[in-house]
């Protein structure tokens, strides 16, 4: 539908459009379904400004029919409006400032499934053309297993729990520790000598009830981790140690699940996807196909971090986890960001499957357990 700039049209304050509505006038919410999805103005119709010329006249809707349009925040409407009006129809208003004044004025509204309060919660998401209502309901169904509530889970449970994210499952045997709060947001001094999953819990919950939360006070082995990690979309590595590291490869592998792997040391940090559903993509062991010897790499206790690193590389993790359940952009599938933190310098190399790799090439050299004793590495 093209519009004609000539056609002078009013605008109409949301609370003169409402009066205007009670009184019989035929409210048009103009914006795609998906936008109308997460919420509109009660009582509107929706419809399409692309289709809404064709409906009217197949409706035939009456010329002097009093019309009031309305979008997100007024300019859609207004350019339909102009358009209707160039085409004979004599009574056509936009609602100024859209659906985001009419609901800052306190006139009722409906809502999608995603419901009212999401609907709010998650506006300002919503409103990039890559989500969407859409986009929101799949974050809803995701379900992901964290592994580690730490410094890299910290940032990472927060950020995917915030933007909807449906189920969270957090594994963790350690407890909170006053040398843990610099860099673990997710805990609290009160909570010294509390499990961290169930620290977690809390603040999660308390960020966003609407997100389900599952708690496992466990390590991860051989006898358990296929059953915590089935059922999930997505598995993020948070862990401490090498071992749980080569686990969570091979588990992925098997379970053809996502695996978003991060580490940190001191000032600098790396993360990348590895990715089992993708035929091209390496596996953890590509990158790094044995453990470091013991006592090589040593622990954030004994070399030391810097407190916000975790925070920065998680909410890379975070937003490779986010990009992975919408769909949307290039994850770091085959290649590895890299940081310094001190230089604040960012580097991406190229990662290639290994042909030769003991955990992803050919079932002959596989191997799901590592011999070299468990290295603390990370966060």
């Amino acid at each position: 539908m093209t519009s004609s700039p000539t056609h002078h049209i009013e605008e109409l304050e949301p609370a003169q459009a409402h009066q205007r509505q009670r009184h019989g006038a035929r409210l048009i919410d103009v914006r795609p379904a998906p936008e109308r999805a997460a919420g509109m103005a009660a009582g509107a119709h929706g419809i399409a400004a692309e289709a809404l010329l064709d409906q009217l006249r197949a409706s035939q809707t009456p010329d002097d029919v009093e019309l009031l349009l309305i979008c997100g925040s007024g300019k859609r409407s207004l350019r339909a409006a102009e358009a209707l009006s160039a085409q004979g129809f004599s009574r056509v208003y936009s609602v100024q400032g859209g659906t985001m004044r009419w609901r800052a004025a306190g006139l009722p509204m409906e809502h999608g499934e995603l419901g009212a309060e999401a609907a709010e919660r998650y506006a300002r998401q919503m409103r990039l053309p890559q989500v969407g209502a859409e986009g929101q309901r799949r974050l809803r169904r995701s379900r992901v297993a964290l592994i580690g509530a730490g410094g890299l889970g910290s940032p990472v449970a927060l950020y995917l729990a915030a933007a909807g994210v449906g189920h969270l499952t957090l594994i963790d045997d350690d407890v909170v520790e006053r040398s843990n709060l610099h860099r673990q947001v997710l805990h609290a001094d009160d909570r010294l000598g509390e499990p961290k999953v169930e620290s977690a819990r809390q603040t999660l919950a308390a960020l966003n009830p609407q997100v389900s939360l599952a708690a496992h006070a466990t390590r991860l082995d051989q006898g358990n981790v296929d059953a915590l990690l089935q059922g999930h979309d997505l598995v993020i590595d948070g862990a401490d140690n090498f071992t749980t590291r080569y686990l969570l490869s091979a588990a992925s592998l098997r379970l053809g699940l996502p695996l978003i792997y991060a580490a940190i040391d001191r000032f600098s940090g790396q993360v990348s996807v590895f990715d089992p559903r993708d035929a091209a993509s390496p596996c953890y062991r590509c990158l790094y196909p044995e453990p470091p010897d013991a006592g090589s790499a040593p622990n954030c206790a004994e070399a030391g971090v810097l407190g916000v690193l975790p925070g920065l590389i998680g909410s890379l993790q975070a937003t490779e986890a986010l990009k992975l359940l919408l769909g949307i952009g290039q994850p770091l599938t085959g290649r590895l960001l890299m940081v310094d933190a001190l230089g604040m310098q960012f580097r991406t190399l190229a990662l290639a499957r290994d042909p030769a790799c003991p955990g992803c090439a050919d079932p002959a050299h596989r191997r799901d357990t590592v011999t070299a004793a468990s290295c603390s590495a990370t966060p």
